[in-house]
């Protein structure tokens, strides 16, 4: 009986070991049935592409007299070229780029060496363009002129309708200006001509590092509408030497810290909320050493202008350090407020604003106004601490109260620039200084923005959002209303006195004054650092199972216009989506399958009662983008989209 029992147990196992080796067998055979065999779609980055195009830099067998002149040799910058040759002695040389006259000039001289990558900057575009370059070799002066031909600007290039210059006051430096919504990172000389542009869209401010170097944004969202991936430090050929990515990603400015770490504007989307969060990134390893979520710091429901949104109640626009206080200050236009915090604790030192609407616990952070004139700034831009100690501003104007019934029509608003001397120990400010207001609604511009300290009463005021709406002014930015004129207005002031102005047909964000060339900057070839992380994508549920009932493509996937771009380390799904549909991405690797949501909302980082659809994005649905980032991820997976329960197979894969 027992040798019986035995018997049949060997032959349950055997039953058991059999049915295991047919199941592994079937669940092979549909995993790879369902691997992929196409890769999606690339899209090579700038900091790959660059390396190859470097590779056609070559100063080997070529002379000042035969040198290699490359245009636009990063393939982003129009207005530049490089000059390479070798010489058999050190020599340092000097280069010219004629202009018009001696202000539109550049000139500059680069360290001695034998092997020569002469950076040339401000080109004119479309034209013949004239470069001298000069040295003494073996006591011998040796000179070549160049003629470079550039091609015309696009057609979509916006270049001024008016430009004041008082040429004996000014210098040949350029103003930077980035765009608002449409446009090209660009520089204008004192003659209003285009010296510089950048093809890539970069966004926020653009300023120079202590190195010489740009930093501007990348030209990637990590989140709509406007947050940008992170930082590119670059020179003026378009050379990426660092690419900076934060998990939140940035918005609207940086600051250069002392030790070289930046503090930069970021976005914290698991609290719901944005453009209240800080973060201070080590500039040599990517992390973030320090953060401020504002939303301990200040009550989100305090002091609410009327652009207040739940989601988006502080909107901070700038970010200063001041080493003389230890302290940050930062500008939040929904509050309409400048704040100051301490920066090792993150405490609150100070609000600049109204105190209207604000709970009586912060009442003592405000200020009293003395003096003459005074008067408070409203959603404004670009705070900063200047050498002397005054706090700098630039006052937006909306509404000049915070009380409905009181608020000023945008035809009697006015954008200034004003500085405010205060004391903290009394707890007083005082108005020093302003620009803007004798020039009422014209010079009105009820968003973005920016002011610019070059050195005692030497200012820049940029009125970079004035909007027309029928001929008259609007409180509202570009784009939400139709029949609208835009224009943004620069004024350079010396000891009050207009020395330049600028006018465009379009808005733009910030306006930088700087020079072509520095002393400290050094061309260099090699790869880019890329540093920081975009983060880990949160996976919504992970299945270990084969999926065996796959539908292939047909109508129903192909009407949501779907496409998927490996951007190397992310992947990048599009579609188009109605708002009731339930919508996830899946990565199957091994008979594992990963499930990303995709929220569709024109606001995927907040709540969705925040979201308002037209009859039309409720009917035909909303464009909604996944970023799927590489953090956490290796190997091969292949990409399959679950649509309102119905799982379908791009066959298609991603490499990571």
């Amino acid at each position: 009986m027992k040798k019986n029992r035995k018997n049949i147990i060997k032959i349950v196992i055997s039953v058991l070991v059999l049915f295991m080796i047919l199941l592994l067998i079937v669940l092979m055979y549909y995993n790879h049935k369902n691997t992929s065999t196409k890769t999606v779609d690339e899209k090579e980055l700038m900091v790959f592409e660059q390396a190859k195009k470097e590779k056609e830099f070559q100063t080997e067998g070529h002379t000042l007299e035969d040198a290699n002149v490359i245009l636009n040799p990063y393939g982003n910058s129009p207005l530049t070229a490089l000059i390479l040759f070798e010489t058999k002695e050190k020599v340092s040389p000097t280069v010219k780029i004629v202009g018009k006259d001696e202000l539109s000039t550049f000139e500059h001289t680069f360290e001695d060496t034998t092997k020569h990558y002469l950076p040339i900057y401000g080109l004119y575009p479309d034209t013949e363009n004239e470069v001298i370059i000069s040295f003494e070799e073996n006591g011998i002066q040796q000179e070549k002129t160049f003629h470079i031909q550039t091609e015309s600007l696009p057609d979509d290039f916006i270049l001024p309708t008016e430009v004041t210059a008082d040429k004996e006051k000014l210098s040949n430096d350029l103003y930077f200006y980035t765009p608002s919504s449409s446009g090209y990172t660009c520089a204008y000389d004192v003659n209003g001509d285009v010296r510089w542009y950048f093809t890539n869209y970069a966004l926020w401010k653009i300023d120079r590092l202590k190195n010489g170097h740009l930093l501007v944004s990348t030209e990637r969202l990590v989140n709509s509408p406007y947050y940008m991936t992170g930082l590119y430090e670059m020179d003026l050929l378009g050379k990426i030497y660092t690419e900076f990515s934060l998990p939140g990603g940035y918005h609207h400015d940086y600051y250069e810290m002392e030790n070289g770490n930046l503090l930069i504007a970021s976005d914290d989307f698991e609290s719901g909320t944005v453009e209240d969060y800080i973060v201070e990134l080590d500039r040599n390893t990517g992390k973030i050493v320090k953060e401020y979520h504002l939303n301990q710091i200040l009550n989100m429901e305090d002091g609410k202008s009327e652009n207040w949104i739940s989601y988006d109640w502080f909107h901070n626009n700038s970010v200063w350090y001041d080493k003389k206080t230890n302290s940050i200050t930062l500008s939040g236009r929904h509050q309409d407020a400048v704040i100051n915090i301490d920066y090792d604790s993150g405490k609150l030192n100070w609000i600049i604003g109204d105190s209207t609407n604000w709970s009586e616990e912060y009442q003592k952070y405000f200020f009293k106004p003395i003096g003459d004139d005074f008067e408070w700034q409203w959603s404004q831009h670009a705070a900063m601490i200047t050498p002397e100690g005054y706090v700098f501003i630039l006052d937006n104007g909306n509404n000049k109260s915070k009380i409905k019934d009181e608020y000023v029509d945008a035809s009697d608003s006015y954008t200034r620039g004003v500085m405010y001397k205060i004391n903290t120990e009394d707890m007083t400010i005082e108005q020093v200084w302003e620009y803007g207001k004798d020039r009422g609604s014209d010079f009105y511009s009820p968003y973005i923005s920016d002011v610019d300290y070059i050195e005692e009463n030497h200012y820049i005021v940029h009125s970079g959002g004035i909007v027309y709406v029928d001929g008259e002014n609007s409180n509202q930015p570009a784009g939400f209303s139709k029949n609208a004129e835009l224009k943004s207005d620069t004024v350079e002031l010396m000891n009050d006195d207009v020395v330049f102005e600028l006018v465009l047909p379009t808005n733009n964000y910030r306006v930088e004054k700087m020079s072509l060339y520095t002393d400290n900057e050094k061309f260099e070839i090699g790869e880019a650092k890329r540093i920081g992380t975009l983060g880990k994508t949160e996976v919504t549920k992970e299945k270990w199972t084969p999926l065996l009932a796959t539908k292939k493509i047909d109508d129903g996937y192909q009407k949501h216009n779907i496409s998927i771009i490996d951007e190397q380390d992310r992947l990048v799904v599009k579609g188009q989506f109605k708002r009731t549909d339930d919508v996830n991405i899946v990565l199957y690797q091994n008979m594992k399958s990963k499930y990303y949501h995709v929220t569709v909302s024109k606001k995927p980082y907040t709540a969705l009662c925040v979201d308002v659809f037209t009859e039309e994005e409720t009917k035909n649905g909303i464009s909604v983008t996944k970023y799927i980032n590489q953090e956490g991820l290796s190997g091969k997976y292949s990409i399959y989209i679950v649509i309102n329960g119905i799982l379908y197979n791009t066959k298609k894969y991603v490499q990571f």
